[in-house]
């Protein structure tokens, strides 16, 4: 019974432990320094990326700074509940063996989640939409 609750959890827990560790990690090291994480590929085309600006988020979340976490990639910042929602049903789900069938709405939400970051990247990138870039 126990191994088998462990390898239904062992997924659910990677992804949740990866995500920890790496808020950590941009807790610690902070994305605002030049070059601090490397350079930004969608940046050096000249343009600003979905996920632009998500790690300034992330560590602005970290020490509270919400406002300014919103400034650097507020699509990001407005995701966050869901996806911690998300990865929690996961874990639970996991945890209880639970297996939940894809519902009518999912392809919709995946479609619509599509097309809300396209508007966001193209928004984002066209001079209306400079309070979006990061």
């Amino acid at each position: 019974m126990l191994a088998t609750r462990t390898r239904q959890v062992l997924w659910p827990a990677a992804t949740i432990g990866g995500l920890a560790a790496a808020t950590v990690a941009l807790a610690l090291r902070d994305p605002h320094a030049q070059g601090s994480w490397g350079a930004c590929p969608s940046a050096a085309l000249g343009f600003a990326c979905p996920g632009c600006g998500g790690l300034r988020a992330v560590n602005d979340l970290t020490h509270g700074r919400f406002l300014d976490a919103a400034s650097s990639n507020v699509l990001l910042v407005a995701m966050i509940p869901v996806a911690v929602f998300l990865l929690g049903r996961w874990a639970l789900d996991a945890w209880r063996g639970t297996d939940r069938p894809a519902s009518a709405l999912t392809t919709p939400l995946v479609v619509l989640l599509l097309v809300a970051l396209a508007v966001f990247t193209v928004a984002r990138n066209l001079p209306f939409g400079t309070w979006l870039a990061p």
